[in-house]
């Protein structure tokens, strides 16, 4: 249901697996000092052990095996800066009885600013009404999250989206709850403002994934 990897201009994103995630890289990553402040406005944790790591691993293939998520570790490409390192993890949440998706990332320090965050969300985007024909997508942000909020806004304004208001005590951040802005993109809003090359591709065969750019959507 899923594509094995997604390619984009500068980034694949390859499924959440065994295979593609080292448990020890994922926790070195999410315990890097310097990605102390990552954890600030996303309701994600550094993990306390390599064990935990790699059950969040098993995790994601069990959600991806129910199609409840579809996961993925983001990579910069080929000829970008720092390609192929661990540059943070995203995900297409699945609601099906609503036909709704949810966007959610995080990226390591390292890699802010680069414009990373709406690469791959085009790329979920994509995959959430191109093959999956769901009918809209949404994404959350803390309401103090500035730098989200200028990201978010970016992209839903391009695809046609909109802003639909403050979600009060949503999500849980620790001991605390926060307060979250709601967007969403419908998919009628989508097939209006997609341009025809939205320079992602949807890569089925993990064969494939020579990290050579082909060409159009699969």
């Amino acid at each position: 249901m899923f594509p094995a990897a997604i390619e984009t201009n500068r980034l694949r994103l390859e499924r959440f697996d065994h295979e593609h995630v080292d448990p020890f890289e994922l926790y070195e990553v999410t315990t890097d000092p310097e990605n102390e402040t990552v954890w600030r406005y996303v309701p994600w944790e550094p993990y306390e052990t390599v064990h935990d790591a790699a059950e969040y691993v098993d995790d994601a293939v069990e959600r991806w095996e129910d199609a409840e998520a579809a996961e993925y570790v983001v990579r910069p490409r080929q000829g970008a800066a720092e390609a192929g390192g661990f540059a943070g993890v995203t995900l297409l949440d699945l609601d099906w009885d609503r036909r709704s998706g949810q966007l959610a990332i995080w990226l390591a320090r390292p890699f802010w600013g680069r414009g990373y965050s709406a690469e791959r969300a085009t790329a979920l985007l994509a995959l959430a009404f191109d093959r999956l024909d769901l009918e809209v997508v949404e994404v959350t942000h803390n309401v103090e999250n500035d730098t989200s909020r200028q990201a978010i806004e970016k992209y839903v304004e391009r695809f046609g989206g909109r802003r639909e208001g403050v979600l009060r005590n949503y999500v849980a951040y620790g001991d605390t709850v926060s307060d979250e802005v709601r967007y969403t993109i419908s998919r009628d809003e989508w097939r209006a403002n997609r341009p025809e090359d939205l320079g992602v591709e949807l890569i089925d065969d993990p064969a494939d994934g020579n990290d050579e750019r082909r060409g159009g959507n699969r």
